[in-house]
């Protein structure tokens, strides 16, 4: 299994390509591949698998109409080996190795996800846009973290958020345990954003993903983070700047949707060997 390594604000994924949807990725062997100590060590697993090479996939099959508008499904997986609808950060390193290992042309490109099409672009100077598409509003949650109760905005970013913003530095929350949340407002989980407002649209913001942990960014949890800052706010939707321990995220909130810009980079390639993967899989 060969594979490639990259990071998008140092949120980072492994890549596999499969165009022709021949490799099994059990969720014991995404899990084995995530592992930082046993395995190459990530956030989650990106298999790159042209999209009418996964009919079995019921979120591929429901787009068969639209499949010649994407030739590729981003098959996302997170840390624990389960299956996400849809990662802005991934989708960027996902677009910048189809165009990296020459499957695609630089510029723009649909790209299929469990979340519907997504609508990519590359810009000259490293930068990855997604098109995220409109963020759902779905009214006030709370999360319980380290025994304290956080109040916040439930959302929908192509996966369920729960975004709080907060009076205090995110630096100050205990994040090494997952939040609770209510089964009731997230019968599927979700990630939980922490965030503080630092100047005019520029907010910082912590991540617990869920699956994976707390992460050194998030791509549709910058966009959640945006659209719950500017609703505490009372201000119309505009460009944000949203800073993660990872780097520095743009959205810009438009009525139409939201888009999500910053860099995306390829670090390394190698191969799994056949004994580990016997071993794992």
């Amino acid at each position: 299994m060969r594979f490639v390594k990259g990071h998008g604000t140092e949120n980072t994924f492994i890549v596999v390509p499969d165009p022709e949807g021949t490799l099994t990725l059990s969720p014991r062997l995404v899990a084995a591949l995530c592992d930082p100590r046993r395995g190459v060590g990530a956030d989650g697993v990106l298999r790159v698998v042209r999209t009418k090479a996964v009919p079995e996939v019921p979120e591929v099959a429901e787009l068969a109409d639209e499949a010649d508008e994407a030739e590729w499904f981003m098959d996302y997986r997170n840390a624990d080996g389960s299956t996400a609808e849809m990662c802005g950060n991934g989708l960027r390193v996902y677009a910048r190795y189809l165009v990296d290992a020459g499957l695609v042309p630089s510029g723009e490109l649909h790209v299929a996800t469990r979340d519907g099409l997504r609508w990519v672009t590359l810009g000259t100077n490293g930068d990855v846009t997604v098109d995220v598409g409109p963020v759902e509003v779905l009214g006030a949650g709370r999360a319980s973290i380290a025994g304290r109760t956080y109040d916040g905005l439930r959302l929908r970013a192509g996966t369920p958020h729960l975004a709080c913003v907060l009076g205090e530095p995110v630096a100050d929350v205990d994040l090494t345990r997952p939040p609770t949340l209510d089964t009731g407002q997230f019968p599927d989980g979700a990630n939980v954003e922490l965030i503080c407002p630092l100047a005019e649209n520029q907010i910082e913001m912590r991540v617990h993903e869920r699956g994976v942990g707390e992460t050194r960014s998030c791509g549709t949890g910058a966009v959640a983070a945006a659209v719950a800052a500017a609703h505490a706010a009372g201000t119309p939707g505009g460009a944000w700047t949203v800073r993660v321990p990872g780097g520095r995220l743009q959205v810009t909130l438009t009525e139409a949707g939201s888009l999500l810009s910053g860099p995306a980079v390829l670090v390394a390639e190698g191969q799994v060997r056949r004994e580990w993967l016997d071993t794992h899989g």
